[in-house]
Parts: structure tokens; C-alpha cells; sequence
């Protein structure tokens, strides 16, 4: 058995752009934003969708939106989402990145919330 959530909402925007992006939905969302330490790719808004981590992510690629299923156990949930019609198309330190149905994309990542919240949210499969 392994639990998984979905946790984090991302703002992908381009490298030139995400500057501009996390002013702009810091402003929209009426929220405090910051960089995040050691992740300098990635910009916290502070809470404007309550429940789910919400930040702007700096990428080389075009704007998008995406969002990261965490679980303790990223191996037999990747492998739940593949048997649902996803398709990995890549990786990232100990995240696996899928693209499913429709085309997004979507990052199965480690438990990174509080154990406590991860446990009262999360779906147990198996």
C-alpha cells in the first residue's frame, strides 16, 4: 500500500519571463511572494489556492501549468499513473516526470509537505 496527493500547483514560465509571472500572480492573487532558498528556479506564492503549494517555476521550455503528486512512494505510484495512460518522459533528482492523458504534465515527487497534512490528505491505493 502507498498513499499519494496531489500538492503543488506550478506556473511554468520561461526563463526571460518568470520574473514578470510571479510579480504579475502575486499582484493577481493579492499573495506575499519569495524565492525559494537552494531552489532558485522557483518562486513561493503564499497560499492563494489553500491546501496546495503554489509557486512559479523558471523553465527553458514554453508557459504551462503542471502539477506534482506526492506520495511515499514514488515508484509504485508512477507505476499506478503509467497503468492509468500516462507516459514518463523524464526525470528530476528523485522525481519522475509523466505526461498523461490530454497532454499535461505532471511530477510524482517525495512526501515534501507536513507528515501530518500528508497523512490527513492523502488517498491510500493498494
Amino acid at each position: 500500500m502507498h498513499r499519494s496527493r496531489i500538492s503543488t500547483l506550478l506556473i511554468d514560465a520561461p526563463h526571460a519571463e518568470a520574473a514578470a509571472a510571479a510579480t504579475f500572480w502575486s499582484g493577481a492573487t493579492g499573495v506575499r511572494s519569495w524565492p525559494v532558498p537552494g531552489e532558485e528556479q522557483f518562486t513561493h506564492l503564499d497560499d492563494p489556492v489553500p491546501g496546495l503549494v503554489t509557486a512559479v517555476q523558471s523553465i527553458g521550455e514554453a508557459a504551462r501549468y503542471h502539477l506534482d503528486m506526492e506520495t511515499d512512494d514514488v515508484a509504485a505510484e508512477t507505476e499506478r499513473l503509467l497503468a492509468l495512460g500516462a507516459v514518463e518522459v523524464g526525470g528530476w533528482l528523485e522525481c519522475r516526470t509523466l505526461r498523461v492523458p490530454g497532454g499535461h504534465l505532471m511530477c510524482v515527487i517525495p512526501v515534501h509537505s507536513d507528515p501530518a497534512e500528508f497523512a490527513a490528505r492523502a488517498h491510500a491505493w493498494g
